[in-house]
């Protein structure tokens, strides 16, 4: 596979804007994303041809996102007063806002990773194999995946809860590590007791204090 992928989002708009966003992005066919630094090597030659493919800024391996995924990032500028200068703050801040929605439609226990990164080097590839701050796992399975990425002017925080089956990313991988497929044990948002997508967008909305909501459509 040859060249490189565009953004997926307009960053240099994201760093201007000088409110709490909240972003609940819409897309028509499936998004694959890249880490910031991820080779396109990883992939297979025709990936392309059966998904959307993004860069995201930030770290993190691939993401692998579907129609119905419930896909919520926050924008929050340096002077907005939950800005943290700790990287893990902001991250297990977010976990904590997911951990209170998700927990309230499940009955296994619902916990916020706020240790290290933890999992295999080689699974790193692929965002939902390991443990990262702030990640939200129900009964020990990986529910909701986090991100972020920093900037002078604030801090992007990209978080994910899956409709799909987690392990549907490796059909796009030129090569699977050993383990990996095992690794991609996630707890799937089908599982949830109650799915009604809005009434979960509008408690995140609440309890993060965002000032603006946008849904961008991000797959095109």
């Amino acid at each position: 596979m040859n060249g490189d992928v565009g953004d997926l989002y307009d960053y240099a708009a994201i760093r201007a804007i000088e409110v709490s966003t909240m972003f609940v992005p819409h897309i028509e066919r499936a998004l694959l994303v890249l880490g910031s630094s991820q080779s396109l090597d990883v992939l297979k030659g025709e990936v392309s041809e059966k998904v959307t493919l993004r860069r995201r800024k930030g770290g993190g391996g691939l993401v692998l996102l579907h129609p119905g995924d419930l896909w919520v990032d926050w924008w929050i500028p340096s002077n907005d007063e939950h800005w943290s200068k700790d990287v893990h703050v902001s991250s297990i801040r977010a976990g904590t806002l997911w951990r209170d929605v998700v927990a309230s439609r499940v009955s296994l226990p619902v916990t916020v990773h706020e240790g290290s990164l933890e999992g295999e080097l080689a699974h790193r590839m692929v965002c939902f194999a390991g443990k990262g701050p702030g990640e939200v796992f129900v009964g020990g399975r990986k529910a909701v995946g986090v991100t972020q990425w920093r900037v002078r002017e604030g801090v992007f925080l990209s978080t994910v809860l899956a409709t799909h089956h987690l392990r549907e990313v490796l059909s796009y991988l030129r090569e699977v590590p050993k383990g990996l497929n095992e690794a991609l044990d996630g707890y799937e948002f089908s599982n949830l007791t109650t799915t009604d997508t809005e009434a979960m967008i509008e408690e995140l909305r609440r309890a993060s204090g965002a000032r603006v909501v946008v849904r961008p459509s991000l797959s095109s």
